[in-house]
């Protein structure tokens, strides 16, 4: 007996969404690990422009480009807030197999996100004054932040067209393409900061600079793959986008909402220790820029899981979406505890790299030796907030990533420096996560559970 199979088997497995079949955990890992040598180009964007600056030897500049991080925070925060109903979208109609649905969705939505992210930035620069004095910036500090937003806050329209590009790649299954348009942003990074921060002496200002230059690269790089590769855009349309606006904005402003959680508490955080001067606002601004890199793989892990769970869940392959979740839990248990690991013993390396003085380098050594305790239950809370995003419930993603911003941060931190200082401030954070990343997680599969409970079963 012949037992080749047809063509029609063959057209019915070509059609077959990527992550509905195969090893669950493989699906997660590829695409955290791509997702994550991504998000890495970009969070070393920051941190190695952070290095340049400290090399100058003026703390009021690197404090001043710390802040000016903490407001660019905000707005990218937005900007990931916005990135998850594109691949919440996508990643549903391409797993419904509805292809002509998946482009005009994945054009109105990168179109929404564009707008949207230009209408915020129009907004915060005309508050920076406000801003700024609020995170209790002054003189010197003051006026490197105010110059280096002016020059970076307008392309980020710009970076969000790329992120939403980026996501519609994810969302087609296509991680490594993905991958390959956020690297970009390193390969231009490492090409043009030393040039214009030092080469042509425009300092703290110049890597401003080289961050416009990375973004418009990656938005072409992203817009590239999405059409010649994936044919995944079609003619923008009023209609469209009025058809499609309404289910943008019920995943994307509670998930907005829930995004901004994180740099409100950075902000919160970085006024109660901005009382203690220049160098700890250094440290905290080491921090901010250290953390993203060294924890990219969870930033990449609740990336990963949207796509995986939103092609399973058009599939109602309720078992698999299950299963996808103690995956991603396990992958979260084992990386925060090798990246700890990692941190304690370059401690004092990562200190001496950017040239820190006593009271920096001690603060930034004590976040080394406490990063897994804090890092364990914010990836729990990370993890769940996917799912919730990308399986109907965004707006539980948004209590949990307030509660912890709030009551699970704000009173432990400010009574924590009250006690110890800056160190307190830092325990503070650390005690406040466990009890919402462990509720978190067990919402999580109840809202799974639920969802198999109402399903209709496909004829």
């Amino acid at each position: 007996m012949d037992a080749s199979p047809s063509k029609d088997d063959l057209g019915r497995r070509a059609d077959t969404p990527r992550f509905v079949t195969g090893s669950t955990m493989r699906h997660v890992l590829v695409m955290t690990g791509t997702g994550a040598a991504g998000l890495v180009a970009i969070f070393i964007v920051d941190l190695v422009s952070l290095l340049y600056i400290s090399w100058l030897n003026d703390p009021s500049m690197t404090a001043g480009v710390g802040l000016a991080t903490v407001v660019m925070f905000f707005t990218i925060s937005i900007n990931v807030g916005l990135m998850i109903p594109v691949g919440a979208l996508v990643s549903r109609a391409l797993g419904a197999r509805r292809p002509d649905d998946a482009r005009r969705l994945a054009t109105s939505c990168s179109i929404l996100m564009t707008a949207i992210a230009a209408a915020i930035s129009a907004v915060v620069l005309v508050m920076l004054p406000v801003i700024l004095k609020a995170l209790g910036a002054h003189d010197r500090t003051y006026d490197v932040a105010l110059s280096f937003l002016w020059i970076a806050l307008p392309t980020n329209a710009v970076m969000a067209l790329g992120m939403g590009l980026s996501t519609v790649l994810r969302a087609a299954g296509d991680a490594k393409r993905s991958m390959y348009a956020t690297l970009s942003v390193a390969v231009v990074t490492v090409f043009l900061d030393p040039i214009l921060i030092f080469g042509l002496d425009m300092r703290s200002d110049g890597a401003a600079m080289t961050i416009n230059i990375a973004r418009l690269v990656t938005a072409y790089v992203s817009f590239r793959y999405v059409t010649r590769i994936h044919n995944l855009l079609a003619a923008p349309s009023w209609s469209g986008m009025l058809h499609d606006a309404r289910p943008f904005l019920a995943i994307a402003v509670p998930a907005i909402l829930t995004n901004i959680a994180a740099p409100a508490a950075n902000a919160f955080f970085t006024g109660v220790v901005a009382r203690f001067g220049d160098q700890i606002i250094a440290a905290s601004a080491i921090i901010d820029r250290v953390t993203p890199v060294a924890f990219a793989g969870l930033f990449a892990l609740a990336g990963a899981i949207g796509p995986v769970l939103g092609q399973n869940w058009g599939a109602q392959r309720y078992d698999r979406m299950k299963q996808i979740l103690k995956d991603a839990l396990s992958v979260t248990v084992v990386y925060v505890a090798c990246v700890w690991l990692i941190l304690f013993l370059v401690r004092g390396l990562l200190t001496q790299a950017f040239n820190a003085p006593a009271q920096t380098a001690e603060l930034v050594q004590f976040f080394c030796q406490l990063s897994g305790l804090i890092w364990l239950f914010i990836g729990l809370v990370l993890v769940s907030n996917a799912s919730f995003n990308n399986l109907g419930y965004p707006l539980l993603s948004t209590f949990f990533n307030w509660g912890r911003a709030t009551l699970g941060m704000i009173p432990f931190a400010y009574f924590g420096a009250q006690i110890a200082g800056p160190k307190g401030a830092l325990v503070g954070i650390g005690l406040g996560s466990v009890a919402f990343g462990i509720a978190a997680v067990i919402t999580a599969f109840w809202t799974i559970r639920r969802l198999e409970r109402q399903a209709v079963p496909v004829a």
